[in-house]
């Protein structure tokens, strides 16, 4: 009379014990999309290096910028010894292109740079723009010191994921170039990602119900 629940136990935990390493497999395809899903949203942070200048860059809020919300970026910059470069003493000029460009073209936003204070930094580079749509972005930072023989020109690169966000009022003085994007196609990334991790769930869940039967 228990016989047939019995050995519904004993399906299900012989099809996990078969299929243990597929799963594991699939566990892990997941686990690896998520990893990849994260990295996409702190890459920023990575140093970058050029000449004797390496440089960071934050996005406010929370290093997650999001398409048509205003973004608040600003930049850490060193030389070689570790000393803080601030705006004062650089000529600098910040770029943004949506991914894929081509070297030449002209860039998409342009936003004017400004001396700020960010923790415990003072009168570092930084600045306000909005991202017109989701999808991936390079911030390019150029710059050559104010006196000569400080340190030596550079140009620092930055890619960037933006999420899909609401489109809110402008600020006066926030420098955007919206009007440079018109038949643009920019990359969504940061769906394609979560769409793989969606198939890959699916497939789990197709797999087990699939030996179940």
């Amino acid at each position: 009379m228990f016989l047939p629940r019995n050995r519904g136990r004993l399906n299900i935990f012989t099809i996990f014990t078969r299929h243990r390493s597929k799963i594991k497999y699939l566990l892990l395809l997941v686990l690896s999309s998520l990893i990849i899903a994260k990295n996409t949203q702190v890459s920023a942070h990575t140093v970058k290096i050029s000449a004797d200048v390496g440089g960071i860059v934050h996005l406010e809020p929370n290093d997650s910028p999001r398409a048509g919300e205003v973004t608040k970026a600003w930049f850490l910059l060193t030389r070689k010894g570790g000393q803080v470069i601030p705006l004062k003493d650089c000529n600098c000029q910040l770029a943004v292109y949506a991914e894929p460009h081509v070297t030449g073209e002209p860039a998409l936003i342009e936003p004017l740079l400004k001396p700020i204070q960010a923790e415990r930094y003072q009168g570092i580079p930084g600045t306000e723009f909005i991202f017109p749509k989701p999808g991936a972005y390079q911030l390019e930072l150029s710059g050559t010191p104010v006196t000569v023989g400080s340190f030596l020109p550079f140009e620092l690169k930055f890619l960037v994921t933006v999420a899909t966000g609401k489109v809110v009022n402008t600020p006066q003085g926030v420098q955007n170039g919206i009007s440079k994007q018109q038949g643009r196609t920019i990359g969504f990334t940061q769906p394609l990602i979560w769409l793989g991790i969606l198939l890959i769930s699916g497939g789990i869940v197709i797999f087990l119900v699939s030996s179940c039967c």
